[in-house]
């Protein structure tokens, strides 16, 4: 008698549980979107986790990430990007700068600042943190230099630069219904919306109401016994009087 094959009883392993996961850059505050989610979408969980700007394609790329808010420019050959929303940009200062005396900065009027190279030295917050020793200014989104808020520095709104923008890109090609529902959610389409995959499911028909009418033979209407008063809607007075 031949030994049975182990690995034929055994059973093959489950799939592991679908979860959707998605990455952002500094500066975006994912929280409504994830709200708004689980409201609506309850078996299936959200993973999100922040990516510096220079991974923020690479985890669509390699995987990690089923879609990601990026911040514009960015390369978009195999990719599906959706703009969302532009981005007030700021200029930031060591702190006691002569700029903390406004609420908003014209670039033109900082013609004579030394600025910093931002991505040449690492990213936002390590170039904040050279901003603060007073070695020269940033300019970075609002959202970003809130984000970091380091210590002794001052940040204003800039007028006349150039703003960024923020988009939701995800691997063109793809026909996923759960990620079709996330893309919903962040574009401000509500459950009932005909374009959510959720809403286009369907739903089970309605019992028809029974008729309550009945089928008995409907009764015939009864003769009028008496014949109309021809003196009705005649106005006081108008009949006339017999000879007593």
């Amino acid at each position: 008698m031949d030994a049975q094959n182990p690995s034929s009883s055994e059973s093959p392993a489950p799939e592991a549980p679908r979860v959707l996961r998605f990455a952002y850059v500094a500066g975006v505050t994912p929280g409504k979107w994830i709200r708004r989610w689980e409201e609506r979408v309850l078996d299936i969980p959200l993973q999100s986790f922040m990516a510096d700007d220079g991974a923020q394609l690479e985890v669509l790329r390699n995987g990690t990430a089923d879609l990601s808010f990026v911040r514009l420019p960015v390369e978009r050959e195999g990719l599906n990007v959706i703009p969302l929303y532009e981005e007030q940009p700021v200029v930031v200062a060591p702190k006691g700068h002569e700029i903390s005396v406004f609420e908003e900065v014209p670039l033109t009027d900082l013609a004579e600042e030394t600025f910093l190279d931002v991505a040449a030295l690492g990213g936002p917050e390590q170039a904040l943190q050279v901003v603060a020793t007073g070695a020269g200014l940033a300019i970075l989104p609002m959202s970003v230099a809130r984000h970091f808020n380091v210590k002794d520095t001052v940040a204003r709104r800039l007028t006349g630069a150039p703003v960024t923008e923020i988009a939701l890109a995800w691997p063109s090609g793809s026909e996923d219904e759960i990620i079709e529902e996330f893309i919903g959610i962040v574009r401000g389409r509500t459950a009932q919306s005909s374009r959510q995959p959720s809403a286009q499911q369907e739903k089970p028909k309605k019992e028809p109401k029974p008729d309550r009418r009945g089928t008995g033979v409907k009764k015939a209407k009864v003769a009028q016994r008496y014949a109309p008063n021809p003196d009705k809607g005649r106005g006081k007075g108008s009949r006339k009087k017999g000879k007593r």
